[in-house]
């Protein structure tokens, strides 16, 4: 039953991926008032976790070129574990591309010769069919393009969407765009990105040795590991993000799932500001937040002025997937002791801070 919905599921998303692709360039072929031909055009500056492009500073919209390569790559997944990964660009997640409402941006992507399975691109910042995924299956060495323009500012997921949709997002096939407001976020001192997903491997978790997906797991919803930006231990030693005494820090969490709901909380911080659900510029965001929901397939944007230096963890509050999975981070930061704030009194013996 489990696999004749599952095969019913398939070909209703090719169909509606073939229907589309099919109104897509029927529209396509009439020209509309208005093209984007006086648009000047510059290339999307594209960054891997946990870097962020820098703000949009051009004086007006422009024509935003995004090129990316799908490919399939075998990496590390934890100390000991290696695992096949279908990337955008070759890491997950894929590269964060950062452009501004009002913007039409060109998404040139390419399957690589060498991977073994077709892709595509499903970007939630579009408003086209499946998202450019009706034009973008793509078989290895093919390529695909298509523009579309950024009506909506926030901060939104980007996937794979070729059957099995699930599977090649839980294979990593995910990453952010953020399409700015017309004027920008407000300046902060230092910007990550940060993106948890999940992984349905045969073995169990750190189990030593090349790994591969259990479908059956996936369709449970059962993982191995949940963890951020691609590997477990990715944000700590001499991964963890910093920051000194005094700075405003803004990171850019989304969720690429393809299951879970991510309880997102920062040990020892509270938010200043959260935009819920990525969505901006459409009211006031939320405001002294100790843990925000991030659903599968959506983004968060936070915000902190850290006050007082140390350690602080990034987790998944849903608290086993981040000590025992792999949901687990480091912010560090640095400075001088500020005891109107926070002082020992009594020490205790060190630990991981009470979690």
């Amino acid at each position: 039953m489990r696999r004749g919905l599952a095969v019913m599921a398939g070909v209703a998303v090719a169909g509606l991926l073939i229907g589309g692709a099919q109104l897509w360039q029927s529209q396509a072929r009439a020209k509309v008032a208005g093209g984007t031909a006086e648009l000047p055009e510059v290339k999307a500056i594209l960054t891997a976790a946990p870097a962020v492009p820098p703000p949009v500073d051009r004086p007006g919209n422009a024509k935003v070129i995004v090129t990316l390569e799908t490919t399939e790559v075998k990496g590390a997944l934890a100390d000991g574990v290696q695992y096949t990964f279908w990337t955008f660009g070759g890491t997950v997640p894929g590269p964060f591309v950062r452009v501004r409402v009002g913007d039409i941006v060109q998404i040139r992507l390419k399957n690589a010769e060498k991977s073994m399975h077709p892709h595509s691109i499903d970007l939630h910042a579009v408003t086209g069919p499946g998202g450019g995924a009706a034009v973008t299956q793509l078989g290895p060495g093919q390529e695909g393009a298509f523009e579309f323009k950024a009506l909506n500012p926030g901060l939104y997921v980007y996937h794979c969407a070729t059957p099995s949709v699930p599977e090649h997002i839980a294979n990593g096939m995910y990453g952010l765009i953020l399409v700015e407001p017309e004027k920008g976020l407000p300046r902060v001192d230092r910007e990550y990105y940060v993106m948890q997903g999940e992984f349905y491997t045969k073995g169990k978790t750190l189990a030593p040795g090349l790994q591969v997906i259990d479908r059956a797991k996936l369709t449970a919803e059962r993982p191995e590991y949940v963890v951020f930006n691609g590997k477990m231990g990715a944000l700590l030693d001499g991964g963890a993000v910093k920051a000194n005494v005094g700075e405003t820090v803004r990171l850019f969490v989304g969720n690429g799932g393809p299951n879970l709901i991510s309880s997102f909380h920062v040990i020892g911080e509270i938010f200043d500001t959260v935009y819920t659900e990525g969505a901006v510029g459409g009211g006031t965001p939320a405001k002294n937040v100790q843990t925000t929901l991030i659903p599968a397939g959506g983004a968060a944007i936070v915000e902190m002025t850290v006050q007082v230096p140390g350690r602080f963890l990034l987790v998944d509050h849903s608290i086993v997937r981040a000590m025992e999975k792999g949901a687990l981070g480091v912010l560090e930061v640095a400075g001088a002791e500020q005891p109107g704030i926070f002082r020992t009194l009594v020490p205790g013996t060190h630990g991981t801070g009470g979690h």
